[in-house]
């Protein structure tokens, strides 16, 4: 007896009968929780997706007093009409080479002992990470909830409420939710 496997698109829920799917890794999107993703979809799903890009400028604010760029993403028009001495091509092709990579910075930056990331730090306690949450981040984001989410609003990314149940688990916030909540039970809901 053999068996058939079947693929259904990740955007539409549609069967893909066409044998291979197109694959779209998403890189950045204002729910994506950190390292990059992929998805299974149909070919002409693909094809729509690439007729209806934007041509975009991707950037690094670094703005004085920030410990942290801010990454921002503008419409390619609306970038070129910032420049107003000289065209952007212009620009660009006379501008020096990046004195730092954000990406590669953030992830020295975040190295601990050995080679694995640390995220009870500052820089990075709070941001949404694949693996587990150690018991050094939980009590960093519990000593440091409001700077964090300061410091996580200031670079675009998700606040971690101690509204969202799954956020008062991952980080062991049953304690403060309680405190701020002047005392009312608040109850985290177990992981799926």
């Amino acid at each position: 007896m053999g068996q058939k496997t079947v693929r259904f698109s990740d955007l539409s829920g549609e069967i893909i009968t066409d044998g291979t799917p197109a694959r779209i890794v998403i890189h950045e999107h204002p729910d994506l929780g950190g390292s990059p993703v992929e998805i299974d979809v149909l070919p002409d799903e693909a094809l729509a997706v690439a007729k209806a890009a934007v041509p975009v400028a991707v950037l690094d604010l670094y703005l004085p007093g920030d410990d942290e760029p801010r990454r921002v993403t503008l419409q390619a028009p609306d970038f070129d009409a910032l420049a107003t001495d000289t065209p952007v091509g212009d620009l660009l092709a006379s501008a020096r080479p990046s004195r730092r990579t954000t990406r590669a910075a953030a992830g020295t930056a975040a190295r601990g002992s050995g080679d694995r990331a640390s995220f009870a730090t500052m820089d990075t306690a709070g941001r949404p990470h694949k693996g587990r949450i150690t018991e050094a981040e939980q009590r960093f984001v519990r000593e440091h909830l409001d700077e964090i989410n300061d410091r996580l609003a200031a670079e675009g990314q998700r606040l971690i409420s101690l509204d969202d149940a799954a956020h008062i688990e991952r980080y062991d916030l049953a304690g403060l939710a309680a405190q701020r909540a002047g005392g009312r039970a608040v109850a985290a809901v177990p992981a799926a």
